[in-house]
């Protein structure tokens, strides 16, 4: 690892610990190994009623936080008459206003106010309101960092899995943004023609970033009769969909166990009687103990989403378990289930080394734009 002089480094997230979201793992793992690098790290996020003591005696970094939920929730009540409006009403406020999340831009500029002297501010969405109140709040009298690095996990005008498209008018937010900041990270390759081409110059490639230890989170499979299986993470009906493999495991008479971690049980519901003890559904757990759960299966289960333009974090700790994954794609096939059921992995999916994710590696990429001057 190559030797950088101690930095101060912001970073500006709506996602922080202890929340079990991708977003949030990036800015955590982030402030973490800076801090261990022997940097000043300081922390914008919202407010969280939670106690941070443990954390911060770990990590003493330097946490602010902003109130939020000033904006009222649209509440969608449970088997009532109203919950189908509720529903749409959210989804249009969503669409339209990027409501409730558009609060965190104000939010965020307000805290920046003061802030200055910083020699890297790294801004992380989604969602991205966060890089839209970081536009608001520098310019060029007040840069508050040298270098402002603005880190998208997902495209925003780019995005295809979702089913309407953002309207015309978010477009001049996301070039505001990308003109203002010094650099823009994505973690594939594959997602860069979802950004506008003239800010392309400004593109970097930085992968989601983990410390762990490759040995510890292996575990040794142990022979078992009956197969166990699992998938971790969020549902999209039409793309990440489970509803072609559930519909086909509830036919089979072949023995297996399960395992599903989400947080969208509703996609699961109709199958819970007819597969019984056969689907094990669970809430989210964290991460490092997610990953022990998964290590124990002989196979994990990937629902495609039909794009490069949006590659899962979970196939990050899926590389980790060195589990075999079962890759299911838009275009089903009960003989890939089946042969993975029956053990037969040779159709299981590539994935990249996980070393290219450690943590270490991830944060020197980010302070190598330090000393990096951008093509626009």
């Amino acid at each position: 690892m190559s030797f950088c002089p101690p930095k101060k480094i912001l970073l500006v997230t709506n996602a922080f610990y202890p929340e079990i979201s991708p977003r949030s793992y990036r800015a955590t793992e982030l402030a973490r190994e800076f801090f261990r690098q022997g940097h000043e790290v300081v922390v914008i996020t919202r407010f969280r009623n939670h106690d941070y003591r443990d954390f911060l005696l770990e990590t003493p970094v330097q946490i602010k936080m902003w109130k939020w939920g000033r904006l009222p929730e649209v509440v969608i009540p449970q088997r009532n008459p109203w919950a189908f409006i509720s529903r749409v009403l959210k989804r249009v406020l969503m669409i339209l206003f990027e409501y409730p999340a558009i609060e965190d831009m104000f939010h965020v500029k307000k805290m920046l106010r003061r802030e200055k002297g910083y020699d890297l501010m790294i801004s992380f969405a989604v969602p991205y309101p966060v890089h839209w109140g970081v536009a608001w709040a520098r310019n060029r009298r007040k840069k508050i960092a040298a270098k402002w690095v603005a880190d998208c996990g997902d495209p925003y005008m780019g995005d295809v899995l979702d089913s309407f498209r953002k309207p015309f008018y978010f477009a001049y937010l996301e070039k505001g943004f990308c003109k203002k900041a010094d650099f823009i990270t994505i973690p594939v390759q594959s997602a860069i023609d979802a950004y506008y081409p003239e800010f392309h110059g400004k593109i970097r490639i930085i992968p989601q970033g983990f410390d762990f230890n490759l040995s510890s989170q292996r575990q040794v499979k142990h022979d078992r009769e009956v197969p166990e299986f699992a998938y971790a993470g969020r549902f999209l009906q039409g793309i990440r969909d489970p509803e072609p493999l559930l519909a086909f495991l509830s036919k089979i008479e072949m023995p297996f166990r399960f395992h599903v971690y989400t947080d969208q049980p509703e996609y699961l519901r109709n199958y819970l009687d007819l597969l019984k003890e056969k689907l094990i559904v669970s809430r989210f757990i964290p991460r490092e103990q997610l990953i022990k759960e998964l290590s124990r299966m002989d196979f994990l289960i990937n629902f495609d989403n039909n794009t490069t333009l949006n590659v899962p974090s979970k196939l990050i700790d899926y590389s980790i378990t060195g589990r075999p994954v079962l890759n299911i794609k838009k275009e089903f096939s009960a003989e890939s289930v089946t042969n993975f059921l029956k053990g037969n992995y040779s159709n299981r999916m590539q994935l990249p080394d996980p070393m290219c994710y450690h943590i270490r590696l991830v944060s020197e990429q980010f302070l190598v734009l330090l000393k990096t001057e951008s093509l626009c």
